[in-house]
């Protein structure tokens, strides 16, 4: 992630207290220069699995301004909270290209933008409250953002084992072990995981059978055995062995570039240490709260 514009800001002349000029919202008042500051944001994905007709195709960094006092707005606003739409309308302000739907932004190319967004706004620094695994005491716990790995998907190259191809379009073509089914999957974008974690939500609300697994599943498949139609593949998830659906996620995860923000957490009661994940909520963006 590398800085721009950061001393890019400055004042003109000092306007008159009697005649202050009127300036339409968003546009700076004359006389006055200031050019909010912006990132370049390094892309997990290095735009390799974008449609070409995508804006980020073939790119591997994004410009996002820094967050302002609107952006914050967004973040305490109690309706679009409630919506869950308060990250989804920051990510729509901090990226420059207006071009660029943030919809369309692959998981963790959307987390990336997110992570940088939280350090040029707040700092590296993100303190929380955690609950121990071993004992269960809460305590305050500090996490260092700029302690990330980004991984970018490429290591499927160095494994023939998992039988594994990638298309032109940008999904991947997987040979099953047990039925010898080829699955055409494609990498998620933030709505859809989005939409995925709703319907989980949805079913838990309706005390319905938690379908964890195959709702992933019909997520990410897009063809069984060249074939798109929903029923085919509805068809091959229900009735999917085990070591195939396990051989699904397994390489999903292996193609699917991201950002790493888990650390090792040690309890300052039992001394316990385990691997704990920070999460990118909307309160990972308040510090103080």
């Amino acid at each position: 992630m590398s800085r721009r514009n950061s001393d890019r800001l400055g004042g003109g002349k000092r306007q008159s207290a009697a005649s202050p000029p009127t300036a339409q919202p968003n546009q700076q008042p004359e006389g006055f220069s200031f050019i909010v500051p912006t990132d370049f944001v390094d892309l997990p994905s290095r735009g390799r699995h974008y449609p070409e007709s995508h804006p980020l195709h073939g790119l591997d960094v994004i410009e996002i301004r820094h967050m302002t006092a609107k952006e914050e707005d967004i973040l305490t606003s109690k309706t679009l909270l409630k919506k869950g739409l308060a990250l989804d309308r920051l990510l729509k302000n901090v990226i420059v290209d207006k071009q660029i739907n943030a919809d369309s932004l692959l998981v963790g190319d959307r987390n990336a933008i997110i992570v940088a967004t939280r350090i040029s706004g707040y700092g590296n620094i993100y303190e929380t409250k955690v609950s121990c695994p071993a004992c269960q005491t809460t305590q305050k716990y500090s996490f260092n953002l700029d302690d990330h790995q980004v991984y970018h998907g490429d290591l499927f190259d160095q494994n023939e084992q998992m039988n594994v191809s990638k298309n032109e379009d940008g999904t991947f073509d997987i040979v099953l072990p047990a039925t010898n089914i080829t699955v055409t999957i494609k990498l998620l974008t933030g709505k859809e995981e989005k939409n995925y974690l709703s319907n989980l939500e949805e079913d838990k609300k309706r005390k319905l059978t938690e379908r964890t697994v195959t709702r992933q599943l019909m997520n990410l498949i897009v063809a069984v055995n060249s074939s798109e139609n929903h029923e085919h593949i509805k068809y091959v998830v229900d009735n999917l062995p085990s070591i195939d659906s396990r051989h699904i996620r397994n390489v999903y995860k292996l193609v699917n570039p991201n950002i790493d923000l888990s650390q090792i957490f040690e309890c300052s009661e039992c001394g316990h240490e385990a691997e704990m994940e920070v999460p990118l909520s909307a309160d990972f963006f308040w510090p103080d709260s």
